[in-house]
C-alpha cells in the first residue's frame, strides 16, 4: 500500500503516551508499505529527529508548531463553533505538504493519528481511517470537573464541540480505531452505521526493552521507594502527582518514614517542581534512562483522577516486572486481575493503606510484579496489534472498490 499517515506529533522519540502509539504504528507500516509521513513538533528539540525518521519513509513534513501561538490561535476559534484544539494544530506549512502529496502520488489510504489531522484531509476522495486512540471529548469533560473555576465552562465547551466533531469524524471515515472496548462504550449511543466503524486497537509494549534483563547493571529495588513517570507538563499526571503528594504520601510517610516518592518525566511545570521542597519527594525532569527508575521501584503508583484509554506508563512498569499500584481510572479496560497482576485503590486513604501494604510485604510486592510481566507478555504485544491496524487499512481500502467486503469485526 501507498500511504499518507498524518499525526498531531511528530512520532519520535517515543517518550510520551502518544508518542510511543505512534511510533510503533510507523515502525510497522513504514516496514511493509510505501508511507508518507507529516506531522507536527510543538518543541524546538524534537526537529532534530527528522533525521531519524526520513530513511524509513517516502517523503517527510515535520512542520514546527509555536504551543504559544498555537493557543492564542486556537481561540479564535471560540466564534466559528470549531473545535479549539482542531485550530490549536492548524499548520499552513503542514497543509500545503499534504495537499501536494494528494495531488502528486496514488495513494491507497490515509491513517490519521488524532482527531484534528482530519482538518487536513477532509476533501480527499480517499479511504480514511481514523486512530483517535482515545476519546478526547471525554478526557475534555474530565477537565471541565476538575479544572480551576475560570477553565471549567472553556473545557466543557470543548467537550461539547470535540464530540459532535467525533461524530463528523465517523461519518466521513471508512474505520476508526480506539485503545479500549471501553473507550468505544463511550460511544455506545451512537447511530449503529457509525459505531459499527469502530474498532479496538490495544497499545502494546515492548518486551525486549523493558525488560530488567535489558539493563546492563540494573539498580537494586529500593525498599520503600516509589515511582510515578510520565511528561510532567501534561495536566492529568501533575494533577495526579500533586493529588498523591499531598493526601497519600505523607500519610505513608507516617509508617515509613525513609519512604522516597520519585515524580520522573520531562518538563515538570513549576506545581511539580515545588513538590520537591517536601520531604522525600525527588522531582528528577528528563532521565536517559526511565527504566533505571522503574527498576529501583518497590511501588509504580499511578494515581490519576482523569485517565482515557490504557496507560503507557502502567504497561511498561508491569513489563519491567514492577508491582504497581493504580486508581481505578488508570486501569480501566486493562483487564489485569486486581489484587494479583495489579494493585487498584481509589481515594487518599485506600491509596494510602495499600501502598503501606505492599511496602510491608516485599513477597507479596514481587509475587504482583511477576504476575504483571507474565499478564503483559499474554495481552500487550506491540506485533499483534499493528497486524490488527494493518488489515483494517487494507479492509478500508478494499471496500471503495469491492463492495462485498467482509468488515472487520469490531
Amino acid at each position: 500500500m501507498n500511504l499518507l499517515f498524518l499525526a498531531h506529533r511528530i512520532p519520535y522519540p517515543p517518550n510520551k503516551g502518544d508518542k510511543i502509539r505512534s511510533w510503533n504504528e510507523l515502525r510497522h507500516l513504514a516496514g511493509r508499505h510505501s508511507v508518507h509521513l507529516g506531522c507536527l513538533a510543538d518543541c524546538p528539540e524534537d526537529l532534530t529527529y527528522a533525521a531519524t525518521l526520513r530513511p524509513l519513509v517516502e517523503s517527510l513534513e515535520v512542520a514546527p508548531l509555536d504551543p504559544r501561538r498555537a493557543r492564542l490561535a486556537s481561540l479564535k476559534a471560540l466564534g466559528s463553533g470549531e473545535p479549539l484544539s482542531v485550530r490549536y494544530f492548524a499548520s499552513q506549512r503542514l497543509q500545503r505538504w499534504v495537499d501536494g502529496v494528494l495531488g502528486r502520488e496514488r495513494l491507497d489510504a490515509v491513517l490519521l493519528f488524532s482527531s484534528p489531522m482530519a482538518a487536513y484531509v477532509w476533501e480527499a476522495r480517499l479511504p480514511l481511517v481514523m486512530d483517535f486512540c482515545d476519546v478526547d471529548s471525554d478526557k475534555w469533560r474530565q477537565y471541565a470537573a476538575r479544572a480551576p473555576l475560570p477553565l471549567r465552562p472553556l473545557y466543557a465547551l470543548e467537550a461539547r464541540r470535540l464530540r459532535a466533531y467525533e461524530e463528523e469524524i465517523l461519518r466521513r471515515c471508512d474505520a476508526a480505531t480506539l485503545v479500549t472496548a471501553r473507550e468505544r462504550e463511550l460511544w455506545s449511543s451512537l447511530p449503529p452505521a457509525l459505531l459499527s466503524k469502530v474498532h479496538v486497537v490495544p497499545n502494546g509494549v515492548d518486551l525486549t526493552y523493558f525488560a530488567l534483563g535489558a539493563l546492563s547493571s540494573p539498580p537494586a529495588p529500593e525498599r520503600h521507594a516509589l515511582v510515578f513517570t510520565g511528561a510532567m507538563d501534561y495536566y492529568a499526571n501533575v494533577d495526579a502527582v500533586v493529588f498523591f503528594a499531598e493526601r497519600v504520601f505523607p500519610r505513608v510517610r507516617q509508617v515509613f518514614p525513609d519512604a522516597l516518592f520519585y515524580i520522573v518525566g520531562s518538563r515538570p511545570t513549576l506545581a511539580v517542581q515545588a513538590l520537591a521542597r517536601r520531604p522525600g519527594i525527588v522531582v528528577t525532569g528528563h532521565v536517559r534512562d526511565i527504566r533505571s527508575y522503574y527498576a529501583r521501584a518497590a511501588v509504580c503508583v499511578v494515581p490519576l483522577r482523569i485517565a482515557r484509554g490504557i496507560q503507557n506508563k502502567v504497561l511498561e512498569a508491569m513489563a519491567m516486572g514492577r508491582p504497581v499500584l493504580a486508581s481505578p481510572p488508570a486501569c480501566a479496560g486493562l483487564g489485569a486481575r486486581p489484587g494479583v497482576e495489579i494493585g487498584v485503590a481509589e481515594g487518599a486513604p485506600a491509596l494510602a493503606a495499600e501502598v503501606i501494604a505492599l511496602l510491608g510485604d516485599r513477597e507479596r510486592a514481587e509475587a504482583m510484579g511477576v504476575a504483571a510481566r507474565r499478564f503483559v507478555e499474554r495481552e500487550y504485544v506491540w506485533e499483534h496489534s499493528m497486524h490488527r491496524l494493518e488489515e483494517i487499512l487494507r479492509q478500508s481500502t478494499r471496500s471503495r472498490t469491492d463492495t462485498t467486503a467482509v468488515p472487520v469485526s469490531a
